[in-house]
């Protein structure tokens, strides 16, 4: 069990606990950063921003075919690292891309993105965990509601809120085939749930997560609080959202797929230590520990926004 004070408190708990946030959203508030400085402060006041075909078509082009590519790779499909939708033997995500892939390696470190994290969280920063997200026509389901902040804190030991994700959207997304839908505002409250990890729970929990999902009565609050939007956008998009930010999406019964890689940037101040809870790590594909290192900045993109 970590020896740092739990500031988040959640799982071993016996009833639901609402937290105010304990950290910034915007670490760094010079203004100078890589973006527009009202699209800091729209990021601040939400707890996400979606900036539209950051990636242009051909670069989406090559991702995608890397992507096919990948799905027919057995080795990979075989290992612990790729995820099966619950009801099928549909790919639902490959994690570890940023280390086992040299494409994704290097969009992992593309300045696009990477700089605007590192002002965020006003530090270097380090890949704690990535993916590609797949939502197969028809039979790709729902990801339910949840801050990824309460998983990485249980379950990795992330100690503090210094942490954001970085969805780049593969295809369209769309309200029809499961664009991530979110609460905005709401990463400004922690929701501490109920009910106690179960040993190598991340087994279930990558199919479908029971555990650490907020309940129904505090998500109702939450929506009548902080209202839904969708975060629908072009295939390129970059959608960068807070780790704390409340977060979900439908299942897709149409027949358009839906394919996302997903980086998670924490800042290197702010890595993870042992397990709040006395819970055992999660294996290295899914949290970073082992392998911590700071990510390498290669040659700068011009200023967006």
């Amino acid at each position: 069990m970590s020896t740092q004070t739990d500031l988040y408190p959640s799982r071993d708990i016996e009833k639901p606990l609402l937290i105010e946030r304990q950290d910034p959203v915007l670490y760094n508030k010079s203004g100078l950063g890589p973006i527009s400085d009202t699209l800091l402060r729209q990021y601040e006041r939400d707890g996400y921003l979606l900036l539209p075909e950051v990636f242009s078509r051909s670069e989406v082009n090559g991702f995608l075919a890397e992507l096919e590519r990948m799905q027919q790779d057995q080795a990979l499909l075989a290992s612990e690292a790729a995820i099966t939708e619950p009801a099928s033997n549909a790919l639902r995500s490959v994690f570890q891309i940023h280390r086992n892939n040299t494409l994704f390696s290097q969009v992992a470190a593309d300045r696009r993105i990477a700089d605007i994290a590192r002002f965020i969280l006003d530090d270097e920063v380090y890949i704690h965990q990535s993916r590609l997200n797949f939502k197969p026509g028809f039979t790709g389901k729902e990801f339910y509601w949840h801050s990824d902040f309460e998983t990485w804190h249980a379950e990795d030991g992330m100690p503090r809120m210094r942490a954001l994700s970085a969805s780049i959207l593969l295809t369209d997304n769309s309200e029809f085939n499961g664009a991530l839908m979110v609460m905005p505002g709401s990463q400004r409250e922690f929701i501490g749930c109920v009910g106690k990890t179960p040993e190598d729970y991340y087994r279930d929990s990558l199919k479908a997560q029971t555990i650490g999902t907020p309940d129904s009565e505090t998500l109702t609050r939450f929506q009548h609080r902080y209202g839904l939007r969708s975060t629908a956008a072009k295939a390129g998009s970059v959608l960068l959202f807070d780790c704390n930010l409340m977060h979900g999406s439908n299942s897709n019964i149409s027949a358009s797929p839906r394919s996302n890689l997903f980086f998670v940037y924490n800042a290197v101040s702010n890595r993870v230590v042992a397990p709040f809870n006395g819970n055992k790590p999660r294996p290295e594909f899914l949290a970073t520990r082992e392998t911590f290192a700071p990510l390498l900045s290669p040659e700068p993109h011009k200023k967006a926004g």
